[in-house]
């Protein structure tokens, strides 16, 4: 049952970028970016293509990252140039994406057995799990310190302050539409980590393995916001840690829900129900204060 519960733990750490991201368009930039479902895919399908094909592991990370930072400032483009809504513009790229991807595919499923890999397969540290963990903690802290260093940075600030109120930041100079382009390029990006993560961590990618997974970032986000408002978090970079602890938190839900018995089918509806109390309870426990 342990060794359950951490390879549920590993998922979460192999998602936690991907819900960093959401983080950035949702606390920061207040859009719900769509794009995170075919940039996820897009990440996973070109870790999959370069390993098949015999590339090296430090050649698919970066290439990983790029594509995703592509997808992210197509969406920015679309909703800051053309002035197109925010959710409509991420709708519209990751519809184009789910071509592309299967393009770079050129099937459906692509198996990575007995390719190169960023996780540590020897069981030097007790187990294989034990080194995929630790990969994977090397990987998200390195990916939250960089996060914490950019979020306070004189960028970082203006991302914020940009995010916060656009109009004061227009009046003292600041250019919104570079600075939400960026802020969807850096998103997506850690989005497309998560796929290059994932893919190998499974072992497998698939064209439909991104669908709903904006779900679980953004379950991720409002878990590390419900704990914000509880322990009034104030610093952003804690604020980031607790989208970490959301992540896992959210994956143990799941794998509890699978323990019990539940059948698989319903995980979807399961994850969309967890993410709506989520949502809800604040808000119903306030009504309740106010009845």
């Amino acid at each position: 049952m342990i060794q359950f519960y951490l390879t549920a733990l590993q998922m979460a750490l192999c998602l936690a970028p991907m819900a960093m991201g959401i983080f950035i368009t949702m606390k920061v930039f207040n859009i719900p970016d769509i794009t995170t479902d075919g940039s996820y895919t897009l990440g996973a399908a070109i870790t999959a293509i370069m390993l098949t094909g015999g590339l090296p592991v430090s050649l698919a990370l970066p290439a990983c990252m790029l594509s995703g930072a592509l997808a992210g400032t197509c969406t920015g483009i679309i909703h800051t140039k053309l002035k197109i809504d925010a959710l409509l513009s991420g709708i519209l790229v990751m519809t184009a994406l789910y071509s592309i991807n299967l393009i770079i595919l050129g099937r459906s499923n692509i198996p990575l057995i007995n390719t190169a890999s960023i996780f540590i397969k020897s069981d030097w540290l007790g187990s294989e799990l034990n080194g995929q963990l630790l990969t994977a903690l090397t990987f998200v802290g390195i990916i939250l310190t960089l996060l914490i260093y950019l979020l306070r940075t004189d960028f970082g600030i203006a991302m914020r302050a940009s995010g916060n109120n656009p109009v004061m930041t227009k009046a003292l100079g600041v250019n919104n539409d570079s600075i939400r382009i960026t802020g969807l390029a850096v998103s997506n990006s850690l989005t497309g980590l998560s796929g290059f993560l994932v893919a190998q961590y499974q072992g497998f990618t698939d064209i439909n393995m991104g669908i709903g997974i904006v779900i679980t970032g953004l379950g991720s986000v409002l878990v590390a916001d419900a704990i914000k408002q509880w322990f009034n978090v104030k610093k952003i970079g804690r604020q980031i840690m607790l989208v970490v602890i959301g992540c896992a938190v959210f994956q143990a839900v799941l794998a509890f829900t699978l323990s019990i018995g539940i059948d698989p089918n319903l995980l979807k509806l399961i994850t969309a129900t967890f993410v709506l109390l989520i949502v809800a309870l604040p808000r119903l426990t306030a009504f309740t204060k106010h009845k």
